[in-house]
């Protein structure tokens, strides 16, 4: 008779897991992010299933020295699979301040939180005040959702589920999704190493407010889209003492800065959803020292979410806005200047400024300097947003006979959007989740046809060509790339079902643990169950 194992199916049990997951300090790209994925494994290895089939769990790398787990548990004659995808990445904790020694002790954490209510925002005083709320980094983006998903494996391990169950705990989802997107092969190997029928991707990342106040309760069919466009602007030297006599990159990148900054002309609407609208992540000047001359290179990078939207058509749409900063920028110079030639009794000159792409910019490139010379420039930094933009850096510098310009240029990460609230099965599970969440606990749930942050989920499937993407975006293929071909292949059915929690990424990150430990796990259970067998 099988061994039926149970430490992760009690509320006691999987809140320890819960902890035990927070306990460890699994930063992006440090070494406890490494350490996470072992712990997982070996937590996996312990489980009579996985000593019988040692195979069906293992590490996966992601070429740069850290690692992803893979678990299958595969029932005898059975081919429909759900996928469990997960992430055990967390943000850093430099906002803890003076708990930032407590960021991933919960106990200790709520505890101190409580003897100094005062000092917390009213909402999170109430949590605190109420005893139902567990605080803590990645106790709800998403360690809540690791240890979820352990607990259906172990309850798959004892053969409680007619059908399969494929995990996928990846680490960098926070940065880069090097783990989910280095999986991706993986899944198309063990689908037919081991005959799997993929019926749907299954993510627990936890439930987000669409607005501040916002207490409804969501699951997710779909996960937005997001990409990360960039404006190098090269101006025109001047010492300080002539700023007329150049063009400041500073005052260039301002420029696009207005004209993108929470511009509600980018916001997408899909069924009555809508993104957010763009915001800057990054705007500086490229001088490494102080002198009296001005900076004439700058740059600048947006978060622009999307749904629908073609990445052809946001492409148009950011070298319009590029092309309007640039008529700004030309008509604030020449103003200044016809003003200043009044007072100095001297004569205005223009200043033109043009705007390029990325792609023009290396074919023109490549026709007036060679292929060779181009292929030998190098760039430098730190991770690969950096490197991105020196190696702009360098193609423009070269290439400075087109100054004043504006280049429009992708960098990583891209995360394709993807829905799937057309998809029969989906709808057929989602409309019974929220049937049963409303009809056994009294706890009303709405669907969401996009998950407000940006999850795995969108490296299940392509569903537009990328073409516009990989030309425009500095050194693709060598410091990022998609597996497009398999991205192709795959097509998995999304849906997302996680815990209840507030301020994700914030110092009062916490997670409502009678939710997680109850009618959450009820829910995932039928929701697998009916995904395996539609």
């Amino acid at each position: 008779m099988q061994k039926v194992e149970t430490r992760w199916q009690t509320k006691e049990g999987l809140l320890q897991l819960i902890k035990e997951l927070v306990h460890i300090q699994s930063i992006t790209g440090s070494k406890e992010e490494i350490s996470l994925a072992l712990y997982i494994q070996q937590q996996l290895q312990l489980l009579t299933y996985f000593q019988n089939n040692p195979e069906h769990v293992k590490l996966h790398p992601t070429g740069d020295g850290r690692f992803s787990v893979a678990a299958l548990v595969k029932k005898e004659g059975a081919t429909n699979t759900v996928v469990l995808v997960s992430h055990f990445d967390v943000v850093n904790v430099d906002d803890y301040g003076k708990w930032k020694d407590l960021a991933f002790r919960p106990d200790e954490l709520t505890a101190q939180f409580y003897e100094n209510a005062h000092v917390l925002p009213a909402d999170a005083r109430a949590d605190v005040e109420s005893g139902e709320w567990l605080f803590g980094r990645g106790i709800m983006d998403m360690k809540c959702g690791v240890a979820s998903q352990l607990a259906l494996v172990e309850r798959a391990a004892n053969g409680l589920f007619d059908g399969n169950i494929l995990l996928l705990a990846v680490c960098d989802e926070e940065v880069n999704s090097k783990g989910m997107i280095s999986t991706v092969p993986l899944l198309l190997e063990w689908e037919e190493k081991y005959n799997l029928h993929y019926v749907a991707c299954l993510n627990c990342e936890p439930m987000f407010a669409r607005y501040p106040g916002d207490s409804t309760k969501y699951i997710y069919t779909g996960s937005l889209g997001k990409i990360l466009p960039g404006f190098f602007c090269y101006g025109k030297e001047a010492h300080a003492g002539e700023p007329l006599a150049g063009l400041n990159a500073n005052m260039m990148t301002s420029y696009i800065t207005c004209e993108l900054e929470l511009n509600t002309d980018f916001c997408e609407e899909v069924e009555g959803e809508i993104t957010p609208p763009p915001t800057s992540l990054l705007q500086r000047d490229l001088k490494k020292e102080y002198s009296v001359q001005t900076p004439h290179k700058g740059v600048s990078l947006y978060n622009v979410f999307l749904m629908e939207k073609s990445i052809m058509q946001i492409t148009d749409e950011l070298r319009a806005a590029a092309e309007r900063a640039a008529r700004a920028i030309e008509g604030a110079y020449r103003k200044q200047a016809q003003q200043f030639a009044t007072l100095q009794c001297s004569v205005p000159q223009e200043m033109s400024v043009r705007v390029i792409s990325f792609a023009e910019l290396l074919s023109y490139a490549n026709q007036m300097y060679g292929r060779e010379r181009i292929a030998a420039l190098t760039a430098q930094g730190q991770d690969e947003r950096e490197l991105a933009i020196s190696y702009v850096d360098e193609m423009v510098t070269l290439c400075s006979e087109l100054a004043p310009c504006i280049v429009l240029f992708y960098v990583p990460p891209f995360y394709p959007a993807v829905s799937s609230r057309h998809h029969e099965g989906i709808r057929t599970v989602t409309k019974c989740v929220l049937t049963q969440a409303w009809e056994q606990y009294g706890i009303a749930i709405q669907e969401q046809k996009y998950f407000g942050g940006l999850s795995d989920l969108s490296y299940t499937g392509l569903s537009q060509p990328l073409d516009k993407l990989s030309e425009n975006m500095p050194l693709w293929g060598t410091i990022y790339e998609l597996p497009l071909q398999e991205l192709q292949s795959l097509h998995l059915p999304v849906l997302n079902i996680g815990p209840v929690g507030k301020d994700a990424h914030k110092w009062t990150e916490r997670l409502d643990v009678a939710y997680a430990t109850g009618p959450l796990q009820e829910l995932l259970r039928d929701a697998v169950e009916q995904l395996l067998n539609p």
